[in-house]
């Protein structure tokens, strides 16, 4: 009788660092061929939303204050191995089902998202593997397409919020290199982002501003308010001889949710607050703020423009704005189909950003990218502030032809490994377009 060689042997999971210096997860899939193996490791956010897959955490104030993982990692090694040995890695919605109902809780509580999402990247990898392929050809034919296109990139070059010990509030502040003469293939939307990168750390250097980096790699100094964190930027950009809104755009991450949290605090929930720089927003103030703040600058795209929950001021915000820029569900939508489905109804932003730890499977991630593209919503591919080396979000951007991805700065291995990724799939692909737009 012959043994398919696509089958799975074994399934090992241990407790690795993340960027942060934080405890992960990472696991090894082994296939019954012996040499045929894939290996992920699993990502952590800082910013989260409440409504996001759960990250399993042990709780032992004993061990890393808490956040240790051994519970995930025994929960691969015994429950999610036995469940899955000798099951074929090339179905990955088998696979990915498996994992689901073993779970049995609709958040992945039960086993944790870093251990389900651990396992299902890394059998996908070995099934890869296994085929003699690229990553991105086996995800795009679990996606069913042809992947050809090499994503627009959000390039991270300034921190605040959540993300840096400073006194800047939004989050995160992109560069966004568009398709021009100058820029025509991903290696120069990255050298691009490169330049204006040392040149920001120049302008800074020079004002007598701190050039020490935040959580994603981007520059973290205290400046007197947000706005000077964009006119810094068009600085940079223009002092590295690209063009602010013809060339280059900016993209932020307002990370609302965490304003909402804060607004709360002081006692008032109705509006958002700017804790750093004690800023109190009505809602349809901190609408109108961010209204004139892509006046007077290129922003291209603003992720978590209002927070998780405040759906009824979403509408209206979409309504105003989103003929006007690309509007980003974050916390909003979690790459969870459901909470996207009730945005499409209720027509509220135009895009989703994805992350496959929100959710906690390779499959329904495939799931959330679909329904976007199927309902004109943009898809950007994201890292998390907590990262690893681990460059699957690169394949998967382009395996599914997502159109845009975020992995940091072009600064740090754990967010510069994606980059590097996307350079050598770039290589690889003799038909690939840089999907700017022109």
């Amino acid at each position: 009788m012959t043994i398919k060689e696509s089958l799975i042997k074994d399934i090992k999971a241990r407790q690795i660092l993340d960027s942060r210096g934080n405890p992960t997860i990472e696991v090894d899939v082994q296939l019954i061929t012996g040499f045929t193996s894939g290996r992920a490791s699993v990502p952590s956010g800082a910013s989260t939303g409440k409504f996001e897959a759960v990250e399993l955490r042990d709780g032992d104030k004993s061990k890393f204050g808490g956040k240790s993982v051994y519970k995930a990692v025994e929960n691969v090694n015994t429950t999610i191995k036995n469940a899955l040995t000798n099951k074929d890695a090339q179905n990955q919605n088998e696979i990915d089902k498996i994992l689901i109902n073993l779970d049995g809780t609709t958040n992945k509580a039960k086993l944790g998202a870093n251990a389900t999402l651990g396992v299902s990247l890394a059998v996908a990898r070995a099934s890869a593997n296994y085929k003699f392929g690229p990553l991105y050809e086996h995800i795009g034919n679990l996606y069913n397409c042809e992947p050809q296109i090499l994503p627009l990139s959000l390039f991270n070059i300034l921190n605040g919020g959540k993300h840096a010990d400073n006194s800047v509030n939004i989050q995160e502040f992109m560069v966004a290199p568009f398709k021009c003469e100058k820029i025509k293939t991903f290696a120069d939307a990255l050298m691009c982002s490169t330049e204006i990168y040392h040149k920001l750390k120049a302008i800074l250097k020079a004002k007598g501003y701190s050039t020490a980096v935040g959580d994603e790699g981007g520059f973290a100094p205290n400046l007197k308010n947000d706005e000077e964190a964009l006119d810094l930027i068009m600085e940079a950009i223009n002092d590295a001889g690209y063009k602010a809104g013809q060339e280059v755009f900016i993209a932020l991450d307002i990370a609302s949710s965490e304003m909402k949290g804060e607004a709360e605090k002081i006692g008032k929930a109705d509006g958002y607050y700017f804790w750093k720089t004690d800023k109190y927003f009505t809602t349809e103030e901190f609408i109108v703020y961010q209204e004139k703040l892509i006046e007077k600058y290129p922003i291209f795209s603003i992720e978590d423009g209002l927070a998780e929950e405040d759906w009824e001021n979403w509408k209206i915000y979409t309504a105003k704005l989103g003929n006007k820029i690309q509007l980003v569900g974050d916390d909003l939508f979690v790459t969870n189909v459901s909470r996207l489905q009730k945005g499409i109804d209720e027509k509220v932003a135009n895009a989703i950003l994805i992350k496959p730890n929100q959710i906690g499977t390779l499959t329904e991630t495939l799931d959330a990218i679909r329904l976007a593209k199927q309902n004109n919503y943009n898809v950007v591919i994201s890292h998390r502030s907590g990262e690893t080396d681990d460059t699957f979000i690169a394949d998967l951007a382009v395996g599914t032809n997502a159109g845009q991805i975020k992995s940091g700065a072009p600064c740090r291995i754990d967010r510069v490994a994606k980059y590097n990724q996307l350079l050598r799939i770039e290589e690889e692909l003799e038909k690939s377009s840089y999907t700017l737009k022109d």
